[in-house]
């Protein structure tokens, strides 16, 4: 696993007048205490949970380079963990190379219009980008308007309409 930076970048703060860094990097192990407050916030604003067995399995599955279709990374703030995203790479069955699923984006709220999830995303593109991945899609919530009006400048919104079992 490559400890170095996707992104890193010092950039204007907008909640102070001097500068802040953003480092988004891969999880490591020393994160999970960390990574589980976010993911499990991120839960929360959507009102689900997971249990104790799909929290260890998820964070071994993202750590693990013998599953390399399954990714996470963290954004850090001044150090700080203030963001993650999940990404699957998968096979589709229109294309030759394989798509990439955006499952998880969470910032603190305190963060939120900072530019923390679009360059998370942006990660997450030059990810895919780095595995020959031009195809990069995820779903939100209808109500979700804060995060759709990000979404709506960075991607297109398509016309499909979700079902599950």
């Amino acid at each position: 696993m490559d400890p170095a930076p996707i992104y890193a970048q010092t950039a204007p703060s907008f909640a102070r007048e001097d500068t802040m860094t953003l480092t988004i990097r891969r999880l490591e192990k020393t994160d999970e205490a960390e990574w589980r407050r976010l993911w499990t916030a991120y839960l929360n604003f959507y009102e689900s949970s997971v249990t104790e067995e799909v929290y260890a399995t998820t964070f071994a599955r993202l750590l693990d380079d013998a599953r390399p279709q399954q990714n996470g990374l963290i954004a850090l703030q001044d150090g700080r963990a203030v963001g993650l995203v999940h990404y699957i790479f998968h096979p589709h069955n229109w294309r030759v190379e394989d798509v990439c699923y955006l499952q998880d984006l969470y910032a603190d709220p305190d963060v939120r219009g900072t530019g923390i999830g679009r360059a998370l995303i942006e990660a997450v593109y030059d990810a895919a980008d780095a595995n020959g991945t031009p195809s990069v899609y995820w779903l939100t919530q209808e109500f979700n308007k804060t995060a759709r009006h990000l979404y709506d400048r960075i991607a297109q919104v398509t016309p499909f309409i979700k079902y599950q079992r």
